[in-house]
């Protein structure tokens, strides 16, 4: 067990005072408000019964089309051949690059009541209610799930395979064998992770769920609509829990490591049926993701849809006038301060975590990952009543500090996972040799982590620019973000400009996941040199 220097000590306490103020603090607070209301009132309400109701059947719905889409994605990608599959892959994540809320918005543009496929096609498809939700649900969630298995494919074993070859073993009965199993402990961590992000979300609700309404739509009118806090906080323990489930199943799930051993990396066969086949796949179902974001492209650029199809650059012009560029400028600000801030505490957390065994770097640890477990709704309301009074509230500081909190947990894993694999004899050679660990971090894990490190912004910045749910409290006219206006402009009958809007939040966030691959390639480079 390695110790620390008083310097270190010093800088772990401070971080342990942060994370405690920042995570518990507020979730505690909130928990205080619980005795203003009548609880029972309302988890008997018919309203409240209702929502759940509602929430738990579309959002199971929604998670099990979600997991058997992405399965099968990741089978294609990781089990085939498919010439450029790698640019596919790319493709496929592109929804994560959007608000949930223009998921909704992109379905409402193609197949709403006046759509462009519903008048094109002549549908009689009603989007709006369950339905509506379930594929917003799907198109929004599926990435993260199909990421998720496409990683574990990867680093599938392929020795079972092959023995399951020599012995004639139909392919089927190696899927039900051998993957199935393989399978199972990872996919109940996916599960869980996909169910609660689709339970929590209430952009896609927003637009497409008409009166078919879900707990995050009711307790934002609740808290919005109505300032009843109490209500809010009652629901907000409802939604946490599926998280909290699957963050104490994760914890307590140990018996992990006979799925990392690998004894040879899978060797894909030549099959021209199965090539055909998942590059089939694989292309329906960027089309499908595409369309949505080609119809933000369309009505950007059309007069007034269906009246004037004429070509203009009347709803830009617009959306600028109603401010746009400093609703951008907002969240620009929020997702470079919060990616600085949030990389650099994440990282020198993680520094400690990974690389000093001790009971203050088990609870600091335990406290980072936490995170995971908070939705981002409960964590802007716990924050609304935590800071309301402090000096922060109402400035664009508060939306620096959730969002900096609502994303730690991913990016913290991310340099976690790296600094612990990195070789454990540095710290004894540098306290040898009176190298303090500031010069460590500096001169030997930030250079061999670098990859890393930009990954981490990355991960911040974009889920900055697009999330809606951890500001929804705490934004005002002074500090929202860009993402924010998604609503507000199609309540107002101003669709064309929220479409323009989800473009522009796409095309920024392109243009940083772009600026970070260059950045890795340039970097290994430099470093093969």
């Amino acid at each position: 067990m390695r110790k620390t220097t008083k310097a270190a000590s010093a800088v772990k306490i401070l971080l342990l005072i942060f994370l405690a103020v920042t995570v518990l603090c507020p979730l505690v607070s909130m928990l205080f408000t619980l005795a203003e209301v009548d609880i029972w009132a309302v988890l008997s309400s018919k309203m409240f019964l209702q929502s759940t109701l509602n929430s738990f059947v579309v959002t199971l719905t929604a998670t099990v089309f979600s997991i058997v889409l992405a399965m099968l994605l990741a089978w294609c990608v990781a089990r085939s051949k498919v010439k450029h599959k790698n640019m596919l892959a790319v493709l496929l994540t592109v929804p994560m690059l959007i608000p949930s809320i223009s998921h909704g918005m992109g379905l409402v543009i193609l197949l709403g009541s006046n759509g462009i496929l519903t008048n094109l096609l002549h549908l009689p498809f009603d989007i709006y209610g369950f339905w509506g939700i379930v594929i917003g649900s799907i198109l929004y969630s599926f990435p993260v799930a199909f990421l998720m298995l496409l990683d574990i494919f990867q680093y599938e074993d392929y020795a079972p395979y092959e023995s399951a070859q020599v012995l004639g073993i139909p392919k089927w009965n190696q899927f039900v064998s051998i993957t199935l199993p393989y399978l199972r402990k990872p996919m109940i961590s996916i599960f869980f992770a996909t169910f609660t992000l689709i339970f929590t979300d209430y952009g896609v609700p927003l637009m497409v769920g008409g009166k078919y309404q879900t707990l995050p739509m009711y307790m934002y009118n609740e808290v919005i609509g109505q300032s009843n806090f109490g209500k809010g906080t009652v629901v907000a323990l409802i939604l946490i829990t599926p998280a909290l489930v699957a963050f104490l199943f994760d914890l307590f799930n140990k018996d992990v490591g006979n799925m990392s051993f690998v004894s040879r990396t899978f060797h894909v066969r030549p099959n021209k049926g199965r090539d055909i086949f998942c590059l089939c796949v694989i292309i329906l179902v960027i089309v499908l993701v595409i369309l949505p974001i080609l119809s933000f492209v369309f009505l950007t650029f059309v007069t007034k849809y269906p009246l004037d199809m004429t070509l203009s650059l009347k709803n830009v012009i617009q959306a600028m006038d109603l401010n746009a560029l400093g609703y951008l400028a907002n969240s620009l600000i929020i997702a470079v301060f919060t990616s600085l801030i949030g990389v650099a505490i994440a990282y020198i957390t993680a520094t400690f975590t990974s690389r000093i065994k001790s009971k203050s770097s088990s609870l600091l640890h335990l406290i980072s990952i936490l995170t995971l477990a908070i939705p981002g709704l409960v964590l802007g309301l716990s924050y609304a009543l935590f800071f309301q009074k402090s000096f922060i509230y109402g400035t664009i500081a508060i939306l620096i500090l959730v969002n900096s909190i609502h994303f730690f947990a991913s990016p913290y894993l991310m340099a976690y996972n790296t600094l612990g694999k990195m070789n454990p004899n540095f710290e004894p050679v540098a306290k040898t040799l009176g190298i303090k660990r500031w010069r460590l971090i500096k001169d030997v894990f930030l250079p061999q982590t670098w990859g890393t490190v930009l990954e981490m912004f990355s991960y911040f910045f974009v889920n900055c620019m697009i999330t809606i749910s951890a500001v929804s409290f705490l934004s005002n006219l002074d500090n929202t973000p860009i993402a924010m206006m998604i609503p507000q402009f199609e309540a107002q009958m101003l669709l064309e400009c929220s479409a323009f809007v989800s473009l522009l939040i796409l095309v920024i966030n392109i243009l940083m996941k772009t600026m970070v691959f260059l950045g890795k390639k340039i970097y290994n480079k430099r470093h093969m040199a």
